[in-house]
């Protein structure tokens, strides 16, 4: 059976303050790319840790399916300063079962997907943002989540590196896989088959003001 996680009349707010978003409902299926967008402060990162199961909804259920292994990749990467960029994709293979030749085949091919064959031997540490941000993404493509959330991936990327890191995404869709992505970047909200705009339950929240 695919994945699928299904939203029902949500909204979230925290502790003493207000709400973030109002009846927001949706399906994610595999097969294409879901976008999160919104101005800012609209809570897209809060809906993802909603998604990810990392937080509980304050109004409204989130009902996943077939989604055992979920994968965040954060908008400020993050990694180990003195390993290869082929060592951290590749780890995430050793784990799976396969051989060190087996997993650097595969992390190669992982890297090369995302722009990033030219730097398989060099340190995290030496990595551009773009870079690390896009090592970031190929390590989470490697362990073979059911569902990935993507938070700004094209933030630090130019729009020709965007464009291709957004075809992946939507490769990796197609592969059984849902992906979902939070962004401003219109160019990726424009590709997408499958848009969440928080705006207007933000505007809605505002208005309302606090429910208890």
């Amino acid at each position: 059976m695919s994945a699928s996680v299904a939203a029902r009349q949500v909204a979230h707010r925290f502790p003493g303050t207000g709400w973030l978003f109002e009846d927001v409902s949706f399906d994610l299926v595999p097969g294409r790319i879901s976008v999160v967008t919104g101005p800012s402060g609209c809570g897209k990162s809060t809906l993802l840790a909603l998604l990810a199961g990392w937080e509980q909804p304050a109004l409204g259920t989130i009902t996943r399916q077939g989604t055992k292994k979920v994968r965040w990749v954060f908008q400020n990467p993050h990694g180990v300063a003195a390993r290869t960029a082929l060592d951290m994709v590749g780890f995430a293979y050793l784990v799976q079962g396969m051989t060190r030749r087996e997993a650097d085949e595969a992390a190669r091919s992982v890297l090369e997907r995302f722009g990033l064959a030219g730097v398989a031997s060099r340190n995290y540490a030496t990595l551009s943002g773009g870079e690390a941000q896009r090592l970031m993404l190929a390590q989470a493509v490697a362990s073979r989540p059911d569902l990935l959330l993507v938070d700004e991936p094209t933030a630090q990327l130019d729009r020709a590196m965007a464009e291709s890191v957004t075809a992946s995404l939507e490769a990796l869709a197609a592969e059984d896989m849902i992906v979902v992505v939070a962004t401003h970047d219109q160019a990726v909200v424009r590709r997408a088959a499958h848009v969440i705009d928080l705006e207007a339950a933000h505007k809605t929240a505002r208005a309302d003001g606090p429910r208890t």
